[in-house]
């Protein structure tokens, strides 16, 4: 199995190293770490692989908090200690200012972070419609991979709509036409001195009554606040309840 090791992260969290003049991507590697890795992608001047064992670990290196890092597409970088990702994304801003537009900071101020958990406030949640009766996956997509990740909970969303994720699961798989619910946006902020959960529900065929009332009673019992989509981004109108205030970002 071939080695290598990793000299910086891509702004995608994947280990970056060189070799034989190749530059190597390398899912799952952190700096300093002399790993064995796999490729599946292979080009004349560089791969994207995954890391197989880890040799010689970081001192960055820390366990996932997530159950389901290692499937879900949603972050990267769980494997690397807060302050350490803070200061990737840092280097990552770095070298694209000089890269693209040829800038260099006179000066650098020390990053701002806020929580390592549940800063996630805005999300895009993809659905898929299984081939079994009933069977919904809600979630984000998996790594390198069109299917949704089979998640139950989520580590960076708010607690509240990683509790939900189950719920929506039983919700869109009780609609007439599951398989035209293709994705669920999702934003929580505060709005009028509340936080307010917002739902804004991707439909590509018209709901029916039944739809609609199924709905409703989910935007009642869980306290959010519904939005449909049934086009563009024009098409996004109020659903339930009908007197929320409207968005924050409207």
């Amino acid at each position: 199995m071939p080695q290598a090791t990793i000299e910086s992260l891509d702004h995608e969290g994947r280990g970056v190293a060189h070799v034989d003049g190749k530059v190597m991507f390398i899912e799952g590697a952190l700096p300093g770490e002399l790993v064995e890795y796999s490729s599946y992608i292979k080009k004349s001047r560089y791969e994207r692989a995954e890391a197989t064992a880890v040799l010689r670990q970081s001192s960055q290196r820390v366990a996932p908090l997530c159950r389901h890092f290692e499937t879900c597409g949603g972050c990267s970088m769980q494997h690397l200690e807060p302050a350490a990702q803070a200061a990737a994304k840092q280097r990552v801003l770095e070298d694209a200012l000089w890269h693209i537009g040829r800038l260099r900071p006179e000066q650098v101020f020390a990053p701002l972070a806020g929580p390592a958990w549940r800063y996630r406030h805005r999300a895009r949640l993809a659905v898929y419609k299984l081939a079994a009766p009933g069977n919904v996956m809600v979630g984000f997509h998996q790594r390198k991979s069109s299917f949704v990740a089979d998640m139950d909970s989520c580590e960076i969303l708010p607690v509240e709509i990683s509790l939900l994720l189950p719920r929506l699961r039983e919700l869109v798989a009780g609609l007439a036409q599951p398989d035209r619910m293709p994705q669920i946006e999702v934003s929580v902020g505060e709005q009028a001195g509340s936080e307010q959960r917002v739902l804004v529900l991707r439909h590509l065929q018209p709901l029916t009554r039944s739809d609609e009332a199924r709905l409703r009673g989910f935007a009642a019992a869980h306290g959010v606040t519904l939005y449909l989509q049934s086009g563009g981004p024009e098409s996004v109108r109020l659903f339930h309840p009908p007197d929320a205030p409207p968005l924050a970002y409207s």
